[in-house]
């Protein structure tokens, strides 16, 4: 090879290799996935698993639901925090948005937490990679008699890193998938005359936009001969679903 074809190949090889090593080298961030601001909104299709027919059987109540970043704040523990509004009303947004909640997000240096009704998920981890684990339920009590006892040792993992994912909203690009659980016990089909509990839950982020699909369900079923009968108290689920962000 003769000195001008050495060069050429040294200058494409630089052009290819280099920037697919850059690429690789780049670190997304928790905070890239989840960049709240005072102002934003996210609206969803909510779609609530609740208890019915004397705790016989489960149902689902479907509304739209409007997250509402209220303020920005500083916790104790000095790190930046949002307050974030939850407002429902229904599908066809006839009546009025109604107040039903409050959630914070906490940014730490490579982590988001999240408090739902006091209980403190670590939802996204830096760097958001496929395949990285991290304890997602480690901040909430799981000790028994905790009536959280199911989260104990959830494994959260990043998941189809980087790949489009269909909301209510339509193709959204870029997006994180956070698997958390998917646990039956026992792991048979369904049977109204056995005793069976489930936990199953995960969210997906895309970044630059954030929360943009979550589905959580836990549900204890006791048989028709047990004391509590039917599903047990505490039993419901979660689906959201992004309509809009503004």
């Amino acid at each position: 090879m003769n000195r001008i074809s050495l060069y050429i190949f040294s200058i494409f090889f630089i052009a290819v290799f280099g920037c697919t090593k850059s690429e690789d080298l780049k670190i997304i961030t928790a905070e890239e996935l989840y960049p709240l601001q005072v102002g934003k909104t996210f609206t969803y299709r909510l779609d609530s698993t609740v208890m019915a027919n004397f705790n016989q059987s489960l149902v689902v109540k479907s509304y739209n639901a409007k997250d509402s970043v209220e303020s920005q704040f500083t916790d104790a523990q000095g790190r930046k925090s949002f307050r974030i509004f939850r407002y429902i009303r229904d599908t066809n947004n006839i009546k009025p948005w109604q107040y039903t909640a409050t959630y914070k997000a906490v940014f730490d240096a490579n982590r988001v937490e999240f408090d739902d009704n006091n209980l403190r998920f670590v939802t996204l981890v830096s760097p958001a990679k496929e395949g990285i684990v991290w304890k997602g339920t480690q901040n909430i009590n799981t000790i028994s008699p905790s009536p959280y006892s199911y989260f104990a040792d959830w494994n959260f993992e990043y998941r189809n890193v980087g790949k489009p994912y269909t909301v209510k909203k339509g193709i959204i690009q870029n997006t994180y998938t956070v698997f958390q659980q998917d646990e039956t016990l026992p792991n048979v089909p369904f049977n109204a005359n056995n005793y069976q509990e489930k936990s199953y839950s995960v969210e997906v982020y895309a970044k630059g936009v954030g929360l943009i699909y979550k589905d959580f369900i836990r549900w204890v079923y006791q048989p028709p001969s047990a004391v509590n009968k039917f599903y047990q108290e505490g039993s419901y689920g979660i689906r959201l679903s992004l309509i809009d962000n503004k």
